[in-house]
């Protein structure tokens, strides 16, 4: 990293935790920043200890919609929806009022909890598969309040959960990581404890409800699920690992109740089922997890499950309690300096429960009633729809939307943003990278999209930064929100809306392996798109008709080193979305031009007759250019992004045509984020 960058980060760092975070320091947050890593390697081989905590039912929008240098309310270009006779023109961010009354449409509104203390303690939404299903709509997303209610567009900012923010702005935060599944708690959590829901239907599978919380009942009647979990593979593999919970207040979010061998285990008296029982489904509490610290005997890889009341989950929990939760947590993980300089911690969140997120899960391509693709995919998508009969059969069933998570450690420590595409599978392969046991449960598609989270760390440098500790206690408002009691606000929508706003500012970012590219050109009557990827994990693009939106959009997989075409009838004009802010709209097509965009170089071939473009600059302040292009001829032109930190955002414009083009330059370096993403929700598509 040089000098520059390195000084851009620290000043970006140290404005915005002044701004929001001069409270006294939570000491368990401080020792965690303190510690430095333990570099033997400079490599994850490093990392002795993966410690995984999955809390509940949060998106993304919902709790860092307003955070600066993240893809939160500040997206310059989000994706449009279907025009009605009320919904004209508009983008995500504008959903239906679903008790057809004034304001008819509605934007996400915030949960000012210093107005109204008790929305800390906000209903729930609906979340479990049909209604998730409803609400993705096959990713156009554009009826989201019929399944999920009208508080679900409800949001925090910073002041509301101060916690959540200082995790965020002292570690690494991911904001392209997906839940698995368009579905509740169960089958998101098996997804994460095993790799796979079973979907063909074998081994007692589908999961895509909670039919098994708990040991007393056999609702299915078939005595559990029957494939191989991880937490076995690791004890087979010979890997240290435990589950820390309390079994008499586990919140029901050990999913392993549901399978066969652990319901076995349960009942057995000795031997190796009583020690897969000891392990995985027996009492051991944070307090133990602390011990374990102390005494350097915390496992390899250990996998926390809160309390209700920890969990963040809306109703019984709430930010404010999850945040106190997270702090024990943490102050048992840092007890030892020693073993904290060797442990990698992770939080995520299962689902987002209903609440919104404006974000478009890559998918594998829908199908039709006939059975075709709509789209095409270059990897294999088998285990990715859902094969049973009934209104969402064929359906795929993730990524599922955005939700939180930070990545807690002395190797990713900084305040970074994280924008690889990750679900809960990477988490599986982040254990396997480490320690070298495969999950042949994973499917091919999601090992080629969704990465494996080592891109949230530096290994070689870790220490060679400084750090920011304004972090927040979390006992007072946990106490305050304890005091509401059982009650749960049920959020109104303003009477006066105002566009929700994302903070101005930097934010570090990762380095990351995308480069994708998208162009158009005519060829006879018609318009071929030609996607091509040379990063080092698949893409995804959705393709939006902006003549006919209510279609269901076309999406492509594209494998690493591998390119795909597709062809348009008429004039196209189609947004298309994917991966670390890519953004591509073909509005018209040039007769005779085929324009192409990768690694900052813009290539323009000329087929025909002599002709004139003009470049533009949309958000970065740089002057328009007139391209003169003789017949047969091609233009190569090196485009500088550097006072931009490689983010473009540019039209190209000519006869019949206007190519819009935006995204960032991955170089292999850290970066920062865009400047220009930041303000009020655009609405207008």
């Amino acid at each position: 990293m040089t000098e520059t960058t390195r000084r851009q980060i620290l000043q970006s760092l140290s404005v915005t935790l002044a701004a929001g975070l001069g409270m006294n320091l939570h000491p368990a947050i401080s020792r965690a920043l303190d510690i430095p890593a333990d570099v033997k390697t400079g490599t994850l081989q490093d990392v002795k200890h993966i410690v995984v905590l999955m809390q509940e039912n949060r998106a993304f929008d919902h709790y860092f919609g307003t955070l600066n240098g993240v893809c939160g309310f500040g997206d310059k270009y989000p994706i449009p929806v279907a025009n009605t006779k009320t919904r004209l023109k508009n983008t995500v961010w504008v959903q239906f009022n679903e008790e057809n009354k004034e304001p008819l449409l509605i934007y996400p509104f915030h949960l000012n909890t210093k107005q109204n203390f008790s929305h800390m303690r906000h209903e729930g939404t609906p979340h479990h598969f049909n209604d998730a299903q409803g609400a993705w709509n096959n990713g156009r997303l554009d009826d989201w309040t019929k399944y999920k209610h009208n508080h679900a567009m409800g949001y925090f900012n910073r002041e509301d959960i101060p916690f959540q923010f200082a995790l965020a702005e002292g570690f690494t935060l991911c904001d392209a990581y997906h839940c698995a599944m368009h579905a509740g708690t169960n089958p998101n959590r098996v997804m994460h404890w095993t790799g796979s829901i079973n979907p063909d239907g074998t081994k007692n599978g589908p999961v895509i409800d909670n039919t098994y919380d708990e040991f007393s009942a056999d609702p299915a009647h078939h005595g559990g699920y029957d494939w191989t979990t991880y937490p076995e593979r690791l004890e087979t593999a010979g890997i240290d690992w435990q589950i820390y919970q309390n079994m008499a207040d586990n919140f029901t979010d050990n999913p392993l109740a549901g399978f066969k061998v652990f319901r076995a285990a349960n009942k057995a008296k000795d031997g190796a089922l009583t020690r897969l029982a000891e392990r995985s489904i027996r009492t051991r509490d944070i307090d133990k997890l602390k011990e374990d610290v102390l005494n350097n005997k915390l496992p390899q890889v250990s996998w926390i499950i809160g309390t209700a009341e920890g969990s963040e989950h809306p109703g019984p929990s709430s930010p404010a309690q999850g945040a106190e939760y997270i702090a024990n947590v943490l102050d048992a993980l840092t007890a030892n300096p020693e073993v904290w300089a060797k442990t990698v911690f992770i939080i995520n969140f299962d689902e987002n429960d209903g609440l919104y997120d404006h974000v478009p899960p890559p998918a594998v391509p829908a199908i039709d009633e006939n059975g075709n693709l709509i789209g095409a995919s270059q990897i294999d998508t088998l285990d990715e729809y859902h094969l049973v009969d009934g209104k969402y059969k064929n359906r795929p069933y993730g990524l599922g939307p955005r939700v939180p998570c930070y990545v807690i450690s002395p190797w990713s420590r900084g305040g970074f943003v994280n924008s690889e595409v990750f679900d809960h599978t990477s988490v599986i392969r982040f254990i396997e990278k480490r320690f070298g046991v495969n999950e042949p449960n994973i499917s091919p598609w999601r090992r080629a999209v969704c990465g494996d989270l080592t891109t949230c760390f530096d290994f070689k440098n870790p220490n060679n930064h400084e750090f920011f500790k304004n972090l927040p206690e979390t006992r007072e408002l946990a106490d305050k929100t304890r005091a509401l009691g059982k009650g749960h606000s049920m959020p109104k929508v303003p009477q006066m809306q105002t566009k929700p706003k994302q903070e101005k500012g930097l934010r570090p970012r990762r380095a990351i392996a995308y480069n994708m590219d998208c162009g158009i050109e005519r060829i006879g009557d018609n318009a071929q798109i030609n996607f091509v990827n040379q990063g080092a994990n698949a893409a995804v693009f959705h393709v939006y008709d902006h003549g006919d939106l209510q279609k269901v959009p076309a999406r492509f997989t594209v494998k690493s080193g591998g390119s795909l075409s597709a062809s348009l009838a008429g004039r196209p004009n189609i947004q298309i979305k994917s991966s670390n802010g890519f953004h591509r709209q073909f509005n018209g097509i040039a007769k005779n031009l085929r324009i192409s965009f990768s690694g900052g170089r813009l290539k323009i071939e000329n087929k025909n007759g002599d002709t004139e473009i003009i470049w533009k600059d949309v958000s970065y302040g740089a002057h328009p250019k007139n391209i003169h292009i003789l017949e047969g001829e091609t233009q190569e032109i090196q485009l500088n992004f550097g006072n931009s930190h490689n983010w473009y955002d540019f039209i190209i414009e000519g006869e019949g045509f206007s190519y819009h083009y935006a995204g960032h330059i991955e170089n292999g370096m850290p970066s920062m984020s865009d400047p220009s993403a930041h303000g009020e929700i655009r609405i207008s598509s």
